[in-house]
């Protein structure tokens, strides 16, 4: 293979289907469209990188009626471009060629394009996750829902061996989900159970601090976007006056002076999620920003299929991450594609000894 040479782009659309109603601060999930990007070359069809392209829905810059138009007309355009056969270049050519308001089509073709020169094993980036020689540490996610089903999910995820839980919150009765995480500290101090929340920006500007001091009681890590996003100077004063740490989520969707907001903001960490921010090169840029500032970062999916999981552990693992991770989705769908991925006391890991079911 030459320096550069042209690729072939084709899609693939699945309707995921939740193992239950995924209840977010947003609404209730029963279902997820998903589209996987195939590159290849022209003279070498049988061996195909894969990425994926998944906008989420009320949330990503892309989710719109015709994104997937939008998609067949974008791939048409890449198949006329002579690619770079190196990683650092790739990602460059991507974030040249693909605007900013299509995030989940530049992460696809990324992965896409990275599988592909890497001769169509699923391996993105890093090498110890991928060879099976490292695991990854995420949290438990506890989905909204009634009290019994949260608390439900809590004592499934300790039974699992989980020592770090994020519980979304924001969709109860607050006093319930206190409830919830008292539940919770009565049986493991913080130094046995790591504690997130994730309010996804259901607290208003003026109760939030009242309502952050009520949840610091029970020793948290941080809590994910307390107030919606777009309101810089209110976070700022939040952040500033917190009992506990906060993590913008949300917030940095959309937002190209990524050191600007970091700046006026200053919160305690950000979480990375690739569909949403852009790719794999947007998402490097926002940890080095945020290190410059000593703040913290971790990263999460965003609901995308064992496809996209598989390129953000193995991002998380290129980048060293070392707290947990959200990476835990992978087996939220009843037809999710089979994949290497496994969970197991608390961590993610590659098991090669599993063959990746073909996309269809």
């Amino acid at each position: 293979m030459t320096d550069s040479a042209k690729i072939t782009f084709e899609y693939l659309k699945r309707t995921l289907v939740f193992k239950f109603d995924a209840g977010t601060s947003r609404g209730v999930l029963k279902k997820k469209d998903v589209f996987w990007i195939k590159a290849f070359y022209p003279d070498q069809p049988e061996i195909a990188g894969w990425g994926e392209a998944a906008p989420l829905v009320k949330l990503s810059l892309d989710d719109r009626p015709d994104f997937e138009n939008i998609l067949q007309q974008t791939l048409e355009q890449m198949a006329t471009i002579a690619w770079s056969q190196n990683e650092n270049e790739v990602l460059s050519q991507v974030g040249q060629l693909i605007p900013v308001y299509l995030p989940s089509i530049r992460f696809g073709l990324e992965t896409a394009i990275l599988d592909l020169i890497n001769g169509g094993k699923k391996k993105i980036l890093g090498q110890d996750f991928f060879e099976g020689n490292r695991t990854i540490p995420i949290n438990g996610l506890i989905w909204m829902g009634e009290k019994d089903f949260m608390l439900e999910q809590i004592n499934e995820k300790f039974e699992q061996g989980f020592d770090c839980i994020k519980m979304k919150i924001g969709a109860i009765d607050f006093q319930q989900e206190l409830e919830l995480l008292s539940y919770i500290r009565k049986r493991y101090s913080k130094d046995q159970i790591t504690l997130r929340v994730d309010a996804n920006g259901a607290f208003s500007p003026e109760e939030a601090l009242a309502k952050l001091h009520e949840l610091a009681e029970f020793d948290l890590h941080s809590i994910e976007q307390p107030i919606a996003a777009g309101n810089w100077e209110a976070m700022r004063k939040l952040c500033e006056a917190t009992p506990l740490p906060i993590a913008l989520d949300e917030e940095l969707i959309g937002v190209e002076n990524k050191g600007e907001l970091l700046d006026a903001i200053r919160p305690q960490h950000i979480i990375l999620k690739p569909t949403l921010l852009g790719g794999i090169l947007e998402t490097k840029e926002w940890i080095a920003l945020a290190e410059e500032r000593n703040i913290g970062w971790w990263m999460t999916s965003a609901l995308e299929s064992n496809i996209g999981l598989n390129a953000i552990a193995q991002l998380a693992d290129s980048l060293g991450a070392s707290i947990p991770q959200g990476l835990g989705t992978g087996k939220l769908y009843q037809n999710n594609l089979k994949s290497p991925l496994e969970i197991d006391q608390g961590h993610i890991r590659y098991n090669s000894q599993i063959v990746w079911e073909q996309p269809s």
